[in-house]
């Protein structure tokens, strides 16, 4: 096995929490209803569009010519998109400074809209700490495209073989190996310790 060298984060659900739950339990109290609105008009597919770049006044249009009685709740997600954002899985904040004071490359690569990434960094400063950085909505490539990997890896100098990456969802994982990485899945910090650990990498703390 190739020694690691380079380490790349997920962000989302890897190092702060993400959770449209938390602001449209506020908005909308029925569990039934608020289902129903985040499976068939605030979609999955529908924000990762946002993350693929599409400029937020264009995702709310088309969201509300669909659903015009739900424009105010469609709106409230862009508007106030820092209550789905409340707070940082700390264990992993410190194994990332841990990874950089002992030396490793670590670069992050991240599904993310552009501006509310800039948004992000500024309420979580850590995010600034990173070599370098792959925003999905900056590049216009989303996970679990391959494109998004390589250009990473060509973007910031990276060898697959001696990169190991971290993200939540499991077909990000199976992009990052079909790409020539080293991925695991982030389940927990505890979990992530011992996966550094299979591959070498103790990490203080």
């Amino acid at each position: 096995m190739t020694a690691i060298r380079h380490i790349v984060f997920d962000i989302g659900n890897v190092l702060i929490r993400w959770d449209p739950e938390r602001l449209y339990g506020r908005l909308i109290p029925d569990a039934a209803e608020r289902a129903r609105f985040l499976a068939e008009v605030c979609t999955h597919d529908w924000n990762l569009e946002q993350d693929r770049g599409r400029g937020w006044p264009e995702a709310e249009a088309e969201a509300i010519a669909l659903h015009p009685d739900k424009a105010d709740l469609i709106r409230a997600w862009r508007r106030d998109w820092h209550e789905m954002v409340p707070g940082s899985i700390e264990e992993t904040v410190d194994i990332l400074a841990a990874l950089i004071a002992a030396g490793y490359d670590v670069t992050a690569l991240t599904n993310f809209a552009a501006d509310t990434f800039v948004e992000a960094q500024a309420r979580f400063p850590y995010l600034t700490s990173f070599r370098a950085i792959t925003v999905s909505g900056a590049v216009r490539l989303v996970k679990p495209d391959i494109a998004i990997y390589d250009h990473h890896i060509a973007a910031h100098g990276l060898d697959p073989k001696a990169t190991l990456f971290f993200d939540d969802l499991p077909a990000n994982i199976a992009a990052a190996r079909a790409a020539g990485w080293n991925a695991e899945r982030f389940v927990d910090p505890a979990t992530m310790r011992a996966d550094l650990a299979r591959y070498g990498i103790a990490v203080a703390g």
